[in-house]
């Protein structure tokens, strides 16, 4: 198996390769090119490339189906800038800021396309069971957004639905690019799913962790600022998990949220976090969705060597501090 950095150059490759057409509709097009050269760690595909090298050697058949769930993925950052009315992403305008709204709805549709006519570039056999995947997965992520804009209206969310919330919106999206790139490598239908389960539980042990960051990260790592989320009034697994306590954390923590964005009303939040020890029990959430992939990373048919790969990404993924 290759290294992580060479699957994804080759993921970079194949995306600087895709032949979208020029000319006359550059305004719909080059909405698409300037979202998928945005850059990125490109993790998802990644896990495609490394699951059918895994199981088959067979990365070279995966990397259009790679650059599906990629272009995918990115439909998403796209239409969820647009509803969030975000400016920036990684470090730069954002499709609708760049061009306009309309254009930014348009090409998101366009890369949706795209993205399923990329995937199902997998051999005969294997067509029906991808498609099925890919289409349950986009709906999977299309329930977790809006499961998230609900929690935007909602004082109390419940710990069990903001982690459904996550395994719809981020863990499915993992998965099914991990299970993809097994099915292609040959996989059996258990292990195809267990790599499913691998992909799922990273992604919410990712994300739970990126929820930590935003209010425990190191600034000079982290690459934004720290408190965003608190700041946005986002709904995180801190918030959560500290509403959850007793009413008087609740009242704090809603009189905390009240106080105008800035400075105060991150510390103001962060110093109700610490002291119910939310800290802690953020990393141990953590560490236990991350002990639940790597048990199904280890349930696999593979051999320890492969396993070592995926365990090395995730732990890259999980302990990142950016």
């Amino acid at each position: 198996m290759k290294t992580i950095d060479e699957y994804r150059i080759e993921i970079e490759t194949a995306i600087r390769n895709l032949k979208l057409p020029e000319g006359k509709l550059d305004n719909l097009y080059n909405p698409i090119r300037y979202a998928l050269s945005a850059g990125g760690k490109r993790i998802r595909p990644v896990l495609t490339l490394m699951a059918a090298d895994a199981f088959g050697q067979k990365a070279p058949e995966a990397v259009m189906p790679a650059v599906g769930l990629e272009t995918f993925h990115n439909f998403t950052l796209l239409h969820d800038d647009v509803m969030d009315k975000s400016e920036m992403r990684r470090g730069r305008l954002t499709v609708h800021k760049k061009f306009n709204e309309n254009t930014a709805i348009l090409s998101g549709d366009t890369m949706l396309t795209l993205a399923s006519q990329y995937v199902s570039q997998v051999p005969d056999n294997l067509l029906r069971v991808v498609i099925d995947a890919f289409n349950e997965m986009a709906i999977n992520v299309y329930e977790g957004q809006q499961l998230d804009m609900d929690f935007e209206q909602q004082s109390q969310i419940a710990l069990t639905d903001y982690i459904e919330m996550i395994q719809k919106k981020t863990g499915a999206l993992l998965g099914t690019c991990t299970m993809i790139g097994a099915l292609i490598g040959g996989a059996s239908e258990k292990d195809a799913q267990k790599m499913y389960e691998f992909g799922l539980q990273t992604g919410v042990a990712f994300q739970i962790q990126d929820d930590w960051l935003d209010t425990f990260g190191d600034y000079t790592t982290f690459g934004k600022s720290i408190g965003g989320d608190i700041n946005n009034g986002k709904k995180t697994y801190l918030y959560v998990a500290a509403f959850e306590q007793d009413s008087q954390t609740a009242k704090a923590l809603r009189e905390a949220y009240e106080i105008p964005a800035g400075d105060v009303r991150v510390k103001t939040v962060t110093r109700i976090y610490e002291k119910l020890g939310i800290n802690e029990a953020t990393k141990k959430a953590v560490n236990h969705y991350s002990s639940l992939a790597l048990k199904a990373l280890n349930s696999t048919s593979l051999d320890d060597e492969k396993k070592e790969v995926f365990r090395k990404l995730a732990e890259k993924l999980i302990g990142r501090k950016k």
